[in-house]
């Protein structure tokens, strides 16, 4: 283990990228408090992007994860979104996924060193980005057409019809389902949290589309998840060494602010538009990462590619991060925006004087 922590090094901080993890910070709590990720999937690219360790942007992200949660979990809570029970049912199998996460990522590092794990952190993000990212986006465009009326997803329905004791109620869900189905759900969020950061984008899609969640009640309810799995998986994060709480307390002060903008702004607009700015943001992250897949190969010797070309690519990565960021925050602010100012629009109108008819 003494050799793991000597390979990791942590990043000088300047005040450009003091004041850059702080507006990412902001931007991920603003995506957080808004589609109930953790906002992993723009933090962590955020920090790797700034030459940050991928294990030691996990783990730091990680460890800003559960206060910010907890934060978030709050304010929705009292928007009567978040269904508790779920939450706590899912953690339960999230937290085991979380250590067989970090098993993972330390045997990798272990293996082929950081720039190994800086591959495997940006591969699987770009896989698990455009193939749910993809899924989730057509799902809003298919909700717009629509008219904003959801319905349960297929295999969902299926699921909910199987008769696999225990049965479980969840109220404010409003579904019934056998425990059975939630334990993969919960397992595939914490081990994707522990191994790359981002649990939210697999909790969420699966509660809407395996479990028959609403978007309202499964981005709300992820943020219990992420409290929960966030505590647990720092504690075991921070006795490896891996957590800069330099960047974690940075990008904390950011997070703070937006996700409770970002929950507020869940109670102004339509349910798929959590989808639609969870897919857009999913796939142009995932664009991002994919851009800096070519260094950590040069760095293995698995291929060669010049300076030049490699500073491109990177200057390409983090400018689509950035615009990936500025895109995310704008949308959630303009429906916002758009949606208070139709709500007060509203208000304004004159009641309607009421008729009486003489007797």
């Amino acid at each position: 283990m003494q050799d793991l922590q000597q390979a990791i090094s942590f990043i000088d901080l300047s005040a450009g990228t003091v004041i850059f993890l702080f507006v990412v910070g902001f931007i991920g709590g603003l995506v957080s408090g808004f589609i109930g990720s953790g906002g992993a999937f723009v933090l962590t690219p955020g920090m790797m992007s700034l030459g940050v360790p991928g294990t030691v942007a996990v783990a730091s992200n990680m460890c800003h994860k559960f206060p910010k949660a907890m934060v978030g979990a709050y304010k929705r809570f009292k928007y009567g979104q978040v269904d508790i029970k779920l939450g706590l049912f899912l953690a339960a199998s999230a937290v085991v996924g979380v250590q067989a996460g970090i098993k993972i990522q330390n045997w990798i590092l272990d293996l082929w060193g950081q720039a190994g794990s800086n591959l495997y952190v940006s591969v699987s993000f770009v896989l698990v980005l455009v193939v749910v990212g993809g899924y989730v986006f057509i799902d809003a465009c298919r909700s717009r057409k629509a008219c904003g009326v959801e319905s349960i997803a297929t295999l969902a329905r299926k699921l909910q019809s199987v008769q696999l004791p225990p049965m479980i109620y969840f109220k404010r869900a409003d579904v019934r389902i056998s425990l059975w189905f939630t334990i993969p759900v919960g397992f595939a969020t914490g081990m994707l949290a522990a191994t790359i950061a981002v649990g939210g984008f697999i909790g969420v899609p699966g509660m809407i589309y395996v479990l028959g969640v609403s978007g309202f009640v499964a981005s709300a309810t992820e943020l219990v998840i992420a409290f929960v799995m966030g505590l647990g998986g720092s504690i075991n994060w921070a006795m490896h060494g891996m957590v800069d709480i330099r960047l974690t307390l940075i990008i904390l002060a950011g997070s703070l602010l937006g996700v409770q903008l970002g929950a507020i702004g869940t109670t102004y607009v339509k349910e798929h538009m959590i989808k639609n700015v969870m897919g857009i943001i999913m796939l142009m992250v995932a664009v991002s990462r994919a851009l800096a897949i070519p260094e950590y190969l040069d760095q293995l010797a698995v291929i060669s590619i010049n300076a030049t070309s490699l500073g491109w690519l990177n200057k390409l990565s983090f400018t689509i991060m950035c615009l990936a960021l500025l895109v995310g925050a704008a949308i959630i602010l303009t429906a916002m925006f758009k949606a208070r100012r139709e709500e007060a629009a509203l208000s304004r109108q004159p009641v309607p004087a009421t008729v009486t008819t003489p007797t």
